[in-house]
């Protein structure tokens, strides 16, 4: 059996009733969720940095090896060619032998070069490495810190809340899942999460624009679900302002003096 307007009414007030608790109780934690995961992410940041620079070390330490090798190479040609300078049988021979010797003592000029260029780049990546070090200590402690303090809040109200979170999936069965889903798209639209308010003093408990009294008659009526023209927000009731009686102090009749 379908429920009524005012039984659906009254679902979507005790749920967002349910829901402003919660809310409460994540005002009491501030920023520091976002906080903590902010930090996260910043020292996963900084060891992805540390070993990116490891990685660009262990490529430059292999080019030295490669270097180291292409030296020994060129230095056993030489030793090669020396010893054919030594059979040559004209000059022709002699210059060829000569000028391949001097490409080689180029090419460990080169090589030599190559390995200063790659060890000065392995000491600034290890300057890098110790200063990125020394920053993730230091992210690493104040993430520790954020992290006891989110936990000691959270358990102050942690047994509250599991409570709450039972009693809100309790309610939003009682909801249709289209006016759920339709409640809680609003609930994330809105800076102050109400979704549901009532009409106070002939405004919108949401944004406080008049409600005309045609609109508040139609509520008082629950035969629909009646949203607040300016801002879309679900109103559940029209809370009746009380007028207090001013209550005229009786006035004292004058005696004429004799």
């Amino acid at each position: 059996m379908e429920n009524t307007v005012a039984q659906k009414l009254e679902a979507l007030s005790k749920l967002q009733s349910i829901d402003s608790e919660l809310d409460e109780i994540e005002k009491i934690r501030g920023a520091l969720p976002d906080e903590v995961m902010d930090l996260e992410d910043e020292i996963a940041g900084y060891e992805t940095r540390v070993e990116n620079h490891n990685q660009v070390i262990a490529d430059l330490e292999l080019s030295i090896s490669n270097n180291k090798t292409s030296i020994k190479d060129s230095e056993k040609l030489i030793e090669k060619y020396k010893e054919q300078q030594m059979n040559v049988r004209n000059n022709r021979e002699y210059d060829a032998i000569t000028k391949e010797m001097e490409l080689q003592e180029l090419e460990i000029q080169i090589q030599e070069k190559r390995i200063k260029e790659s060890q000065a780049k392995i000491e600034s990546k290890n300057l890098e490495i110790e200063d990125t070090k020394n920053v993730l200590e230091e992210r690493k402690k104040d993430l520790e810190s954020k992290k006891q303090e989110l936990e000691v809040i959270s358990s102050e109200s942690q047994e509250e809340e599991e409570k709450l979170i039972k009693n809100r999936t309790k309610a939003a069965k009682q909801i249709e899942e289209r006016l759920l889903n339709s409640y809680n798209k609003l609930r994330n639209n809105l800076r102050n999460k109400l979704a549901v308010v009532p009409v106070e003093r002939g405004a919108c408990g949401g944004c406080f624009n008049v409600v005309p009294p045609q609109k508040q008659a139609e509520i008082r009526e629950t035969k629909k679900l009646i949203v607040c023209e300016h801002c879309g927000r679900i109103l559940s009731e029209v809370i009746e302002e009380e007028v207090e009686e001013v209550v005229k102090p009786k006035r004292t009749k004058r005696t004429k003096a004799v």
